[in-house]
């Protein structure tokens, strides 16, 4: 009889879907409030450029990436700078890497959207990560 209750529990178990994480593209304000990420598919994943600077950086408008370990890309300007980069869905999550340009480091990340056009961004260091809130922009 005990065999009959575990093997209806598993099946039910097995036929629960897993949630789906709910969708993070369009633009959304930093926790800064400095500047609006735009997410969009990128290939078979989702990708955040810098779309646009609510807050003048150092270096004007014109701000080049002068953080980034790559002296290659240092020139490069900070608008339309790759900052989310590889994320896929993962239940209800997405994971990928965040790059800092503040910093010129980049991290493993998980986004997660909460309720009322909010969006959780986590970046982490090996056990270590940091949370913000992204805001729904323009």
């Amino acid at each position: 009889m005990r065999m009959k209750y575990l093997a209806i529990a598993a099946t039910l178990l097995a036929a629960t879907p897993v949630a789906a994480a709910e969708p993070i593209t369009g633009s959304w304000v930093t926790a800064a409030r400095d500047g609006v990420v735009r997410i969009a598919p990128c290939g078979k994943s989702l990708c955040g450029t810098l779309a646009r600077f609510l807050v003048t950086p150092p270096g004007g408008a014109d701000q080049r990436d002068i953080h980034n370990p790559d002296a290659r890309l240092r020139t490069r300007k900070l608008l339309g700078v790759p900052i989310l980069t590889g994320f896929s869905e993962d239940g209800a999550v997405w994971r990928g890497t965040i790059y800092d340009p503040k910093s010129g480091k980049s991290y493993r990340s998980v986004l997660r959207r909460l309720a009322g056009d909010r969006l959780e961004v986590k970046g982490c260091i090996g056990p270590f990560c940091q949370t913000q809130v992204w805001r729904r922009g323009s």
